[in-house]
């Protein structure tokens, strides 16, 4: 490996610094071992650090929390394809592609930021097990199931605004996160959301854009539409775009570089 490896903290879903999802994003030559990936995780300790380094037919990305590997994640996706077109490592016509644990990623860049092409991961109505609701202090109105997290429906935004969650039984759940939603109180917004995640090292998300992959399909059968821009209710808060394609969600947003530095291997 290189002694020194390009690193860089990017603030996603957000054109302003210090809002929206920070990602750390590490630039290798090569694949790296994942014990070493999630020591500097965790050494970067923030939702995501995006690790990819370069393939013949686009660029290889694992993502990793403090404490884990996980299988999708949006803003850290979203942080590493600016990152790779401000560093001129992708011409800006370019599109990013990524393979990953979730199959091929894209990003290209649009008029409005960056729009990310992923998987849609929709929810099936499922009975909410022991202990959710004394988690979340609330009863929710609908609760379903995803591949990798709980959905629950609330009953207004600022019920979703005001949860105070208890960490603790929400970590014992066998799911990666809980993500709580309603409709928006703001006419410039469809919907709102929170992303709770203690099982895997981040109590709550600043803004996630997996879980708009459940979202859009969510609030499309609900609202009758395709098309909707979210905000998610972190004391970051971030704007996220969603357009339901078949069995594909694309997520719009913006980035912005705050950090750039070395790390020594």
């Amino acid at each position: 490996m290189q002694h020194t490896i390009p690193l860089y903290q990017v603030d996603a879903f957000t054109d302003r610094p210090f809002r929206g999802n920070p990602a750390a994003v590490c630039l290798l030559r090569q694949a790296a071992r994942a014990e070493w990936m999630q020591r500097v995780a965790a050494e970067m300790n923030v939702s995501e650090t995006a690790f990819l380094h370069p393939l013949e037919s686009g660029w290889q990305l694992r993502w990793f929390t403090p404490t884990t590997e996980v299988k999708l994640c949006g803003h850290a996706t979203l942080a590493s394809a600016h990152v790779l077109w401000e560093t001129n490592r992708l011409r800006p016509s370019a599109s990013a592609r990524f393979r990953t644990r979730s199959g091929w990623l894209t990003a290209r860049r649009v008029p409005t930021g960056i729009e990310l092409n992923f998987p849609a991961k929709p929810t099936v109505a499922a009975e909410a097990p022991r202990g959710l609701a004394g988690a979340i202090g609330v009863q929710p109105r609908f609760v379903g199931r995803g591949e990798f997290d709980y959905l629950l429906e609330l009953d207004g935004a600022d019920t979703v605004r005001s949860l105070r969650p208890d960490f603790a039984q929400l970590a014992q759940l066998p799911v990666r996160g809980v993500i709580v939603t309603s409709r928006s109180d703001d006419p410039r917004f469809d919907f709102v959301s929170r992303f709770f995640a203690p099982g895997a090292g981040v109590n709550e998300d600043p803004v996630t854009g997996s879980a708009h992959c459940t979202l859009g399909p969510f609030w499309q059968e609900r609202l009758g539409k395709s098309q909707f821009v979210a905000w998610q209710a972190s004391a970051r808060g971030g704007r996220v775009t969603v357009r339901v394609e078949g069995d594909r969600v694309l997520l719009g947003g913006q980035a912005v570089t705050v950090l750039r530095g070395t790390l020594g291997s």
